[in-house]
């Protein structure tokens, strides 16, 4: 499978991981004000093509610190809007974040790689088609939950133990968020996962505990997709 099979226009949709997507990770800790909020190179510029490519782009994060009690969810709705401005001012756009606050261990039916960030998504912006989305991230935790939804699966690390343990979850590999940027706008620099799902298809893993999640079956397309909210 190449990149330029998909064929990707306005109809499709970007979902995006945030720490180590878009922002430096810090290791062993949060973000938890604006100024600790990092930009990874070529963000910027990356999100600036994108969005003259993507109809939605959408930000899903997990976020435990909040769960954890070392940051208020009012605290980091300031970090995602001040996000959103320096995107806007630089010429990109992200329509919507949506976090899980959520503990790993409670297994949170909207915390990653469960799906219930996607589901909310597309109950928001129902234009939004899983067969016809991306999902964008350094984590093998981001690459189940887009395979669980049907997305197209996009690994951003140069990571080579993931890339060998998760290579069946992984459609295409790039090693930063602008490397991916360009390759959709010239398809011919597309890189190729090690084993691409379309020629072994892989059975999405089962949920953890959680209540059932809705139909995935996606609803009819409105004459205008709402505005996406920022949850």
């Amino acid at each position: 499978m190449n990149l330029n099979d998909l064929m990707i226009d306005n109809k499709w949709t970007l979902f995006l991981d945030r720490d180590g997507v878009l922002n430096r990770r810090i290791v062993d800790g949060y973000v938890t004000q604006w100024k600790e909020f990092s930009w990874l190179p070529g963000v910027m510029e990356a999100l600036k093509i994108l969005s003259g490519i993507f109809g939605q782009i959408i930000v899903v994060s997990n976020q435990q610190g909040i769960g954890k009690g070392i940051m208020t969810e009012e605290e980091l709705m300031v970090i995602h809007t001040s996000l959103q401005k320096e995107v806007r001012q630089q010429g990109g756009r992200i329509d919507a974040i949506y976090f899980s606050p959520h503990l790993e261990k409670e297994g949170s039916f909207m915390r990653k790689p469960n799906v219930g960030m996607g589901l909310k998504a597309r109950k928001e912006c129902p234009a939004i088609r899983f067969r016809q989305a991306v999902m964008a991230g350094d984590t093998l935790s981001d690459m189940i939950f887009g395979r669980r939804l049907g997305m197209k699966t996009v690994f951003l690390s140069e990571n080579k133990s993931y890339l060998k343990k998760g290579h069946k979850l992984i459609d295409f590999s790039f090693p930063d968020l602008l490397t991916f940027a360009k390759s959709v706008r010239s398809p011919q620099s597309a890189v190729l996962s090690p084993q691409s799902s379309e020629n072994s298809p892989l059975p999405p893993p089962p949920l953890s505990s959680s209540p059932s999640p809705p139909s995935l079956s996606p609803p009819p397309p409105p004459p205008s997709p709402p505005s996406l909210s920022i949850s």
